[in-house]
């Protein structure tokens, strides 16, 4: 079981879930972030600090937020585009920092107009 972060942080990135975090396993995509479901502990720490309330217990996604569960995977385990092989579970984001790519689902929603 794991974390899933959801819609709510498409474009805000607010990151404040980021130093909560015991084992470093939310990752900065472009748009989005991403949590590992490899290294997840399912601490908890990140939704209860989360000011978007975009995080999740797997579990607890509400129907329409299902979709990010398989998405968050997907940003390991595929090949996203630029990258010459999926991210995988490398055992921290902080040395990796920002990725600078979504995962289709992400990279697809409608961007803030201004």
């Amino acid at each position: 079981m794991t974390y899933v972060i959801g819609s709510a942080c498409v474009d805000v990135v607010d990151k404040s879930c980021v130093p909560e975090c015991p084992v470093d396993c939310i990752y900065e995509g472009d748009r989005g972030m991403y949590i590992n479901p490899d290294e997840c502990v399912d601490c908890g720490a990140c939704r209860v600090i989360c000011k978007m309330d975009a995080i999740y217990y797997e579990t607890d996604l509400p129907e329409n937020e299902y979709r990010h569960l398989a998405d968050n995977a997907a940003f390991f385990t595929e090949v996203l585009p630029g990258r010459d092989a999926p991210l995988g579970t490398p055992g921290g984001a902080t040395a990796l920092g920002r990725l600078g790519v979504d995962t289709p689902l992400v990279a697809g929603f409608p961007r803030p107009t201004d």
